[in-house]
């Protein structure tokens, strides 16, 4: 029996389609880090700094999805750089614990100014209705996100 060809799967279409967006969009807003001197692992190590606060190496790594050395070495050129502090924990010396400085705190803000600078030049043509659309898209994304199915938890 010949095999019936059925709808595309509606969600299945749009996730194809987002992940598509989401690419070409991060592609683009990635232009704006180059003026920044750092490298996009090492912007990515000094984000969760600045955005999510201090973290320990292990904690770094987990979150970078990359080895505790991997992520030593990218501390190691953030405190080089002025960017990123260690403090080894006071109750156990093997831990080390990896900050922002202020001076890692203003690129990352400068950073952020430049992105977000670069997403108002794309939807400033949008109409009125059409930029509501993709703010309540935003937000409906950002609360999924949040969700422990989305963490893969």
């Amino acid at each position: 029996m010949p095999q019936q060809d059925s709808a595309p799967d509606p969600t299945e279409a749009v996730a194809d389609r987002l992940h598509s967006v989401a690419i070409h969009l991060l592609r683009q807003l990635r232009e704006e880090d180059l003026s920044l001197g750092l490298g996009p692992a090492q912007l990515s190590a000094l984000s969760v700094l600045v955005f999510g606060g201090p973290q320990t190496i292990g904690a770094l790594a987990r979150i970078e999805q990359v080895a505790a050395p991997t992520v030593s070495r990218m501390v190691d050129a953030l405190a080089t750089a002025g960017l990123a502090a260690r403090e080894t924990d006071g109750k156990d010396r093997r831990v080390v614990h990896v900050s922002a400085t202020p001076a890692g705190v203003s690129l990352m803000q400068r950073g952020r100014r430049q992105r977000v600078r670069r997403l108002i030049r794309l939807l400033e043509d949008l109409d009125p209705v059409e930029l509501e659309t993709i703010g309540t898209a935003a937000e409906r994304l950002a609360r999924l996100l949040r969700q422990p199915r989305a963490r893969g938890t």
